[in-house]
């Protein structure tokens, strides 16, 4: 009897996740450092508005580190594709 072979999975399937989880860890990162940022000028100048502004300033931080990766990504697969590769 022989024993029935592994499916091997595709290398698209890991590409796929580590690119979710990367444009995720790119939106989060700023947005933890400014907010913390923020609560630490608020705390050290008694004021109550600075985590508010430093967290959508690291939310825009964020969106646009995505674009970016986003951009890196589809550009390279539009050169793939106009040199014939997939």
């Amino acid at each position: 009897m022989s024993k029935p072979k592994k499916k091997k999975w595709d290398k698209s399937v890991y590409r796929s996740l580590a690119l979710i989880s990367q444009f995720g860890i790119n939106m989060l990162v700023p947005i933890c450092l400014c907010s913390a940022a923020g609560m630490y000028i608020d705390r050290t100048f008694g004021t109550s508005f600075w985590m508010v502004i430093l967290f959508f300033v690291g939310a825009l931080a964020g969106a646009r580190n995505i674009y970016i990766m986003a951009r890196r990504i589809y550009g390279s697969k539009e050169e793939d594709d106009a040199d014939g590769r997939r």
